[in-house]
């Protein structure tokens, strides 16, 4: 009866041991996660201001280059809406590459002071165009710009507790008017080139 006793106290002590090791197991294994997590998000705002930096420096190349193709269109183009959203770049373009710089001031950013050699050849080719051959070739590169645009304004948008975050959100409704514009003029220059001739 002893042995019998003494066995199953043995086994009931193995159990307990059993259990409690692996509570301690259970309560030392969240922390892994949690270990891995903060290493996680100690990475990310680098993560982030790397972005934002790239984010910056490429809005700042557009939003010169959008100015730069405004005025050209303003002066060249003969469709008066084509005209008119050139000026329309103008005005809004240059007022968002002024609150750009001072985002980016505030944030350490440096930005570039000139646009970028594709966006010379852009202009340059447009450039050389002229009558309604200039209209719609510059309103089909508006389309594109800002189509792109959009995208990126509100990727960097989703992170509005930066200055720059915030610049990118509070453009992005006019970039969408911007767009929405730019497909209705371009739609009406498209089709008055392709009207038959009388």
């Amino acid at each position: 009866m002893k042995r019998v006793m003494t066995m199953m106290l043995a086994t009931v002590f193995a159990s307990s041991a059993a259990s409690l090791a692996m509570g301690q197991s259970n309560a030392t294994s969240p922390d892994k996660p949690s270990s891995s997590q903060d290493k996680m998000s100690a990475s990310s705002p680098a993560t982030h201001v790397s972005e934002r930096t790239g984010f910056a420096k490429k809005a700042a190349i557009g939003g010169m280059a959008e100015v730069e193709l405004g005025r050209l269109a303003a002066q060249k183009a003969t469709n008066a809406r084509v005209k008119e959203f050139g000026q329309r770049m103008v005005d809004d373009h240059s007022k968002a590459n002024e609150e750009l710089k001072a985002a980016a001031a505030a944030e350490g950013i440096e930005l570039p002071s000139a646009i970028d050699e594709m966006q010379k050849a852009t202009i340059e080719k447009l450039s050389k165009l002229s009558g309604a051959a200039f209209d719609e070739a510059y309103m089909k590169d508006m389309v594109k710009d800002h189509e792109e645009d959009v995208a990126e304004f509100a990727k960097a948008a989703k992170h509005p507790n930066s200055q720059v975050g915030s610049f990118a959100e509070k453009t992005l409704p006019t970039l969408r008017d911007h767009l929405k514009m730019a497909r209705d003029v371009e739609q009406q220059v498209g089709a008055r080139n392709t009207s038959p001739s009388s």
